[in-house]
């Protein structure tokens, strides 16, 4: 008996290979997880596809989508005392912050990674019930949407794919 290592097989030699990440939070800190893991995937060549459902609709909108906001409050990563996050103005200054250090790094902002996301293959896809719910048009949503589904249409769409919850 070996103690050799157990390497899982994640099909990185699959052509097929694909990936999908369901957005359903529209804070700032939420959007970029999923934009970053969708462009990293599609560099590596990967199809990819994110779902926009609940609250990650405001990511999509086009009245929201280039004004989410970083709240401090109840985020113990922030660093920031837990008296303090709530106080007015925070949110305003915690937002600001972030969106300074993504400059920093080069990150565009979510309406340019969105974009950026669509020119390099990336689906982009709203939950119909979250449409219908939150009384959205495909009119008030981004250009590069690939359209509305509804779950069962999605899940039919990603079969076999890694599916990443956000």
């Amino acid at each position: 008996m070996t103690d050799a290592p157990f390497v899982p097989d994640f099909g990185d030699d699959d052509d097929e290979r694909k990936i999908a990440f369901i957005c359903s939070k529209g804070s700032l800190d939420m959007a970029y997880p999923a934009l970053i893991m969708a462009s990293g995937a599609l560099e590596q060549g990967l199809e990819a596809h994110i779902f926009f459902t609940f609250w990650g609709m405001d990511m999509i909108n086009k009245k929201t989508m280039g004004d989410l906001k970083f709240s401090p409050v109840g985020n113990p990563a922030t660093h920031m005392p837990a008296a303090l996050a709530p106080l007015p103005g925070m949110q305003t200054m915690a937002t600001a912050r972030m969106k300074k250090q993504m400059e920093e790094l080069d990150i565009p902002d979510v309406p340019t990674f969105l974009t950026h996301l669509s020119d390099m293959g990336c689906n982009l896809w709203a939950c119909k019930m979250s449409v219908d719910m939150f009384e959205l048009d495909e009119a008030g949503m981004i250009d590069e949407l690939d359209g509305v589904l509804n779950v069962s249409d999605f899940i039919e769409i990603i079969e076999g794919a890694q599916t990443i919850f956000v």
